[in-house]
């Protein structure tokens, strides 16, 4: 029996990510798989001021405080998703004066986190046996993938057909269909479809593939989101929010016409939850990372059959 543990958009969180990590040996799983979105969205400067202190938004709320707790305020940060970085106030009036530098910055501080994290995998892994498969998802940005370098246990699966343990296939897949966020990775359907089928192709035992494709299938549980308007709030229905099918058709089409072992997916953080398509076991095991609590799945496999399967949280 092969045992997999699959997690998704823990989006920069230090914490989600050594939990990521862990769960190889909490759950005894052969095969750890990030499905996409490892990148957070926030950068927080902490400022040097005059008289020695430091300043910085941390949470939303202004906080001063000594050289002694720079360290500690950056793990916190990095905990919930968000990079930090230390400079002067002179130094940031430059950087935002500078969307280039900014842009610069932000990178230098992504890349930076993903380079420790393919270091921790070395660390964690590397006497253990256990792959650990993480690749990008929509919203990470392109400059990340020379971070993705395979190296030992870490490997980056996207856009390609890998053979994990216990002889099942597992075509990954990060783009998008169309988001009102028009992130780095989305596509229209129509190519989303045909990025799909060219991996499809490169599946020589499809009754036993796994399809790591990090939209999930449209018209499901795994798919419901809050439909956001032009100004990105959310649009109210009655006297709550409106929710809308956001997962993609071509998601859809590729399952029901190949009828894959397995389907993981993520992109939807509120619809954790399973389906079936067929005899596929769909799953999207949702996100909390800026809590960072860890949502995943355990899933055992035999050759044909998905034997069972839990959604974890911790």
């Amino acid at each position: 029996m092969t045992r997999i543990f699959f997690t998704t958009d823990v989006h920069g969180s230090d914490r989600c990510f050594r939990k990521f990590l862990n769960a190889a040996k909490v759950y005894k799983a052969s095969c750890l798989i990030l499905g996409g979105d490892i990148t957070g969205k926030v950068l927080i400067p902490i400022v040097e001021r005059e008289d020695g202190k430091y300043e910085a938004q941390v949470f939303g709320e202004r906080a001063v405080f000594g050289r002694e707790k720079v360290a500690e305020t950056r793990k916190r940060l990095q905990d919930a998703g968000q990079y930090s970085f230390v400079t002067t106030k002179a130094e940031l009036a430059e950087i935002q004066a500078d969307k280039s530098r900014e842009e610069e910055v932000f990178n230098g501080a992504m890349t930076e986190v993903l380079r420790s994290w393919v270091d921790l995998v070395q660390e964690r892994l590397r006497e253990t046996g256990t792959k650990c498969y993480v690749s990008p998802g929509n919203d990470d940005k392109l400059e990340i993938d020379s971070a993705l370098v395979d190296s030992g246990p870490f490997i980056n699966p996207e856009a390609k057909a890998v053979e994990i343990d216990g002889g099942f296939e597992m075509i990954t897949l990060g783009t998008a269909n169309p988001t009102p966020w028009k992130s780095p990775r989305e596509v229209n359907e129509e190519r989303l479809r045909e990025m799909i089928e060219r991996l499809v192709s490169q599946v020589n035992r499809p009754e036993d593939a796994i399809y790591n494709l990090h939209v999930p299938p449209v018209n499901t549980e795994l798919d419901r989101a809050p439909a956001v308007s032009h100004d990105f709030t959310y649009v109210r229905e009655g006297l709550g929010v409106k929710y809308i099918h956001a997962g993609s058709s071509a998601v859809r089409g590729a399952i029901e016409a190949h009828s894959p072992l397995l389907g993981l997916h993520g992109h939807i953080h509120e619809s954790k939850g399973f389906v079936r398509i067929g005899r596929t076991l769909c799953l999207n095991p949702g996100s909390e990372y800026a809590d960072g609590i860890l949502r995943g799945a355990l899933v055992n496999l035999e050759p044909g059959k998905v034997h069972d399967f839990l959604l974890t949280s911790g």
